[in-house]
């Protein structure tokens, strides 16, 4: 081949090594990405990315009005994430053998550990938004379901209707610290604002008991009872404790 010939082959030559070199890189690059990295198609959905963005101790499966979750309700919402599997040392959901030692020490030690950390839980579980009473129950329907026999706090109900008939005053403030603060205390939505003497006035002109039988039924943007699930005689102890704050 004439020098001339060589001369004109060279770019033709690189031509084509470039388009073979681009060739495999989309290939190789194609073939990594179908299987290299194969993705769960459950593991991207939107829930399961949810799931794993949402903040530590927040709660993550029950409705209920803070303060009224039951031990099931906790259990599925925070502590499930690692008593499901016996995750950094913490003892598996229904393992006899795991809880046995645990509940030997009894409810309230049990209690104590939950509500202020212990190992590596921290404290309630890291989820801050729950009540005392609601890490007592998860701690009881976790040790009962490996054959403790303690009793869960009671939620509302017949107990809880004989706590605000003993102590009105302190049930009346729980239930306000844990659900009606959130509109009376700064007047949201129109509620009158606690404290506010000027506002509860003409609420209270017929007297407490009408008052409590508006607010039991709901009153524009307040649900019946404000939301709350428990007994009425607690709610009506909330009421009280409100009322009271205006006079």
């Amino acid at each position: 081949m004439s020098k001339e010939n060589q001369a004109a082959g060279a770019p033709l030559k690189a031509v084509v090594g470039i388009i073979v070199f681009l060739a495999v890189a989309v290939y190789l690059l194609a073939k990594l990405a179908t299987s290299g990295f194969q993705v769960d198609a459950q593991v991207m959905t939107k829930e399961a990315v949810a799931a794993r963005l949402k903040p530590v101790g927040s709660s993550l499966a029950s409705d209920a009005p803070p303060g009224q979750r039951t031990g099931e309700q906790v259990y599925k919402a925070v502590c499930m994430s690692c008593h499901a599997d016996g995750l950094a040392g913490s003892p598996k959901f229904g393992d006899a053998g795991a809880w046995g030692a645990r509940i030997g020490k009894g409810f309230e030690t049990l209690s104590t550990h939950a509500l202020q950390g212990f190992n590596a839980m921290p404290a309630k579980g890291g989820s801050p938004d729950l009540s005392d009473d609601e890490v007592k129950r998860a701690v009881a329907y976790m040790a009962n379901a490996a054959g403790a026999k303690f009793t869960e706090p009671a939620v509302g109900g017949a107990e809880g209707g004989a706590a605000a008939a003993a102590d009105p005053d302190v049930v009346g403030k729980k239930i306000y610290d844990s659900i009606c603060v959130a509109c009376h205390a700064s007047g949201a939505a129109g509620a009158p604002k606690f404290g506010d003497k000027a506002a509860w006035a003409p609420r209270l002109k017929d007297g407490v008991d009408a008052a409590y039988e508006i607010a039991k039924k709901g009153l524009n943007a307040m649900p019946p009872k404000g939301g709350f699930s428990g007994s009425d005689e607690e709610f009506k102890a909330a009421v009280v404790y409100l009322t009271n704050s205006a006079k």
